[in-house]
């Protein structure tokens, strides 16, 4: 059982930073990919950026990249999501996710991210 708890949403004004940080308690594996996924009101909850948990690679969404940067402290259990250069249409809830077999098992409460024009 993995349990995941974000922290650090907020409102900030356009073309602002955040730094999101999810904490994972309870047993990581190398093999787990940790993902953070957004939904907007009325919109599908989608992918923004993942990691693997034991090589570092990352993926990101055409629209996020080159703005946000994932990564993860193995000894704190800890990944993160820096936001760079922030839009309006970044505005949504922000989810943390494990990814044990094929698909995310295990989800985070959320944190709001409010951005501003």
């Amino acid at each position: 059982q993995v349990q995941l708890v974000e922290s650090g949403g907020g409102l900030v004004q356009a073309g602002g930073s955040l730094r999101l940080s999810c904490a994972a308690s309870g047993r990581i594996f190398s093999s787990y990919v940790m993902g953070w996924f957004r939904q907007a009101p009325g919109k599908e909850r989608d992918l923004v950026a993942a990691i693997n948990w034991s090589g570092g690679s990352t993926t990101y969404a055409d629209s996020v990249k080159g703005r946000f940067t994932i990564s993860r402290d193995v000894a704190k259990g800890t990944v993160y999501l820096q936001m760079n250069n922030l839009k309006p249409e970044d505005t949504a809830v922000y989810y943390c996710a494990a990814k044990v077999t094929r698909i995310y098992n295990y989800w985070g409460q959320g944190t709001q991210v409010t951005v501003s024009s």
